[in-house]
């Protein structure tokens, strides 16, 4: 019975799991299934941005500038004392 073969359409990704598979003496299935491993092992678990954003939105009633919020938070480092 054949293996099943997954289709790329982009030219790019092709050619990036034939160079991946070559430098890492892998086949190219190999290298795709530990990039699609890696991809969901890495994601698993995030919220997505958008959802975030909305969610903040939702529970807060307005937009807040998150650049202002880290400004605030910070403090002045005096460094080590000589």
């Amino acid at each position: 019975m054949a293996e099943p073969q997954l289709s790329v359409r982009s030219a790019r990704a092709r050619d990036l799991a034939h160079r991946l598979a070559r430098r890492e003496n892998r086949s190219i299935a190999d290298i795709v299934e530990r990039a699609l491993e890696s991809y969901e092992s890495r994601e698993t678990g995030r919220e997505p941005a958008v959802a975030f954003y909305l969610r903040l939105s939702r529970d807060f009633g307005t937009d807040i500038d998150l650049d202002s919020v880290i400004k605030e938070s910070r403090m002045i480092n005096a460094g080590p004392e000589l």
